[in-house]
């Protein structure tokens, strides 16, 4: 897929260290909340909240907190009003980044967001300035190890499913679809025996911009403090980090 962009195997290495920081919860429970209030308590019948609960249950949340969080979305608990919104800037280098928020709260979680970027050697612009550089897609993610499929039998069966490209690194197959064809392709592969880590919808450059060495660690510092922020859910860029493997 053209302008793949290596962050999402960063990302990858990083998940284990994100699972224990103390807003790995807030996240999920937010992620939760809306899901439910968009689309109902049934996750059966809602794909968002499918999706929502599998990242809280990445992160170990107790099913306690879950169905709390579900309660909380169809209003038989304390009220939230949380809101998703898009967030855009550009980082050192010129690099693209695009990040999605949900908040209780737009005027603080803009200053917050022109200081991260201000203070991390980034600008924050003007809506609309670098999303249309991202595409929607549905991201599927399968561990290579535990497939016992080779990359030319991945890609067969995703295209078979109905999915558009897969990429590969060292530890996961990333099956890519358009955004409404998400459900679809993941209930067939999980019908071949296929066992699936992650489903999400997400954003994927047209484009990249390679970036390394200092740069490199410039841009994952202004990343790293987004993605700290509670209430940044997502953060798409169009860096290929080249040398990644030192990541």
């Amino acid at each position: 897929m053209s302008g793949h962009s290596k962050w999402s195997t960063i990302k990858r290495k990083k998940e284990k260290t994100d699972a224990q920081k103390a807003s790995a919860f807030t996240k999920v429970t937010r992620e939760i909340i809306v899901a439910a209030k968009v689309g109902g308590g049934d996750p059966d019948n809602n794909f968002r909240l499918r999706m929502a609960i599998a990242k809280a249950k990445e992160v170990n949340m107790p099913n306690e907190n879950i169905q709390r969080a579900i309660k909380r979305g169809i209003g038989q608990s304390e009220a939230d009003s949380y809101e998703e919104a898009y967030y855009e800037g550009y980082g050192p280098g010129g690099v693209a980044l695009l990040v999605r928020v949900l908040t209780d709260n737009r005027n603080r979680t803009a200053s917050d967001m022109r200081y991260i970027f201000s203070r991390n050697n980034g600008n924050l612009g003007e809506a609309g300035c670098v999303a249309w550089m991202f595409s929607p897609k549905g991201l599927i993610t399968i561990a290579v190890e535990t497939s016992g499929k080779t990359e030319e039998e991945m890609f067969e069966m995703a295209i078979e499913a109905g999915a558009e490209d897969l990429q590969t690194n060292e530890e996961f197959y990333e099956v890519y679809t358009d955004p409404a064809e998400l459900e679809k392709v993941r209930q067939y592969l999980e019908s071949q025996g296929i066992a699936i880590k992650s489903a999400e919808l997400t954003r994927v450059p047209q484009n990249t911009i390679a970036v390394s060495g200092e740069q490199s660690e410039l841009v994952m510092r202004l990343i790293e403090a987004l993605e700290d922020n509670d209430d940044v859910q997502d953060v798409y860029t169009n860096a290929d980090f080249t040398d990644v493997e030192s990541a």
